[in-house]
């Protein structure tokens, strides 16, 4: 499994979504003071998670 990095900022599309507010706050106290957006570090979050269900089905297809 691959270890969870903050990311700088990559070239995005821009998609509306909701977050619930202390979701939110932990984010942008995590990224303080790292050269980080909020969308870099939720693009980087969906990259990791997508990556790590593939690791499981394969895992779980033998």
């Amino acid at each position: 499994m691959r270890k969870f990095q903050i990311p700088k900022i990559p070239p995005t599309t821009s998609k509306s979504i909701r977050f619930p507010n202390d979701l939110i706050e932990e984010v942008e106290a995590a990224i303080r003071g790292k050269g980080c957006t909020f969308t870099a570090f939720v693009v980087e979050a969906v990259r990791v998670a997508l990556e790590n269900l593939r690791e499981e089905g394969d895992e779980a297809g033998g």
